[in-house]
């Protein structure tokens, strides 16, 4: 046997079409879990019990469970309410379930920042969510932003498991095609070069980051 890579022109259209749903199921599931893993980790930093709580239980639920088993449960239990297309599926599993883990990293950074700085905005007068958003937050987000493109990198990379209810990513792409033209093995190294290729480069900038971050220190 061979490889034959001629069959990858004929499939570009086919395999870009997967390509660009697997970028923008990461770029928005990123988007909402981080928006909504910030909204958790101020909740597990509450002082109020009933805010940390809750938050607590989902944060620690969903790290606790494999992402391949959310996806499969949401994807069977969410018919019973709505009909719902595979993608539009993926895309609300995995901002739910990243925000758990983006929670737990924004928690690390808020608490990196010394408490002094949050006094200090208490003295010239700023409230508790003033404080946060203006002094706290923005810091907090620099010393965290190689942590979380980190954490991009492992969401592209797993977004390939939405296979497993058929939506249409790069990866599903690749095996459609594959079995078109009798060419799998072909078209499966095809689609292990384009992850490659990305997440080298992002595992590139995140160095390139943490060493400028290093020197802003």
């Amino acid at each position: 046997m061979s490889f034959d890579f001629s069959v990858i022109p004929n499939s570009l259209p086919f395999v870009w079409k997967g390509f660009q749903f697997s970028l923008a199921l990461t770029v928005i599931a990123t988007c909402g879990g981080v928006v909504l893993g910030t909204l958790l980790a101020l909740a597990r930093l509450s002082s109020i019990k009933f805010l940390r709580t809750p938050a607590a239980i989902y944060v620690d639920t969903l790290r606790s469970i494999p992402l391949l088993m959310v996806i499969l449960w949401f994807f069977l239990l969410i018919p019973f309410v709505v009909r719902i297309k595979p993608e539009t599926s993926a895309l609300i599993t995995f901002t739910l379930f990243e925000a758990a883990f983006f929670c737990e990293i924004i928690r690390a950074g808020i608490q990196s920042i010394p408490k002094g700085q949050v006094n200090a905005g208490f003295a010239i007068g700023m409230t508790y969510s003033q404080s946060m958003r203006y002094v706290i937050l923005p810091q907090a987000f620099r010393n965290m932003v190689p942590v979380l493109l980190t954490q991009v990198i492992v969401l592209f990379q797993d977004t390939s498991l939405v296979y497993a209810i058929g939506a249409s990513d790069l990866l599903h792409a690749a095996e459609v095609t594959g079995k078109t033209y009798n060419r799998p093995v072909e078209m499966y190294t095809f689609a292990a070069l384009i992850y490659l290729a990305i997440c080298f480069s992002l595992s590139t900038l995140v160095k390139r980051l943490h060493k400028r971050i290093a020197i802003i220190r």
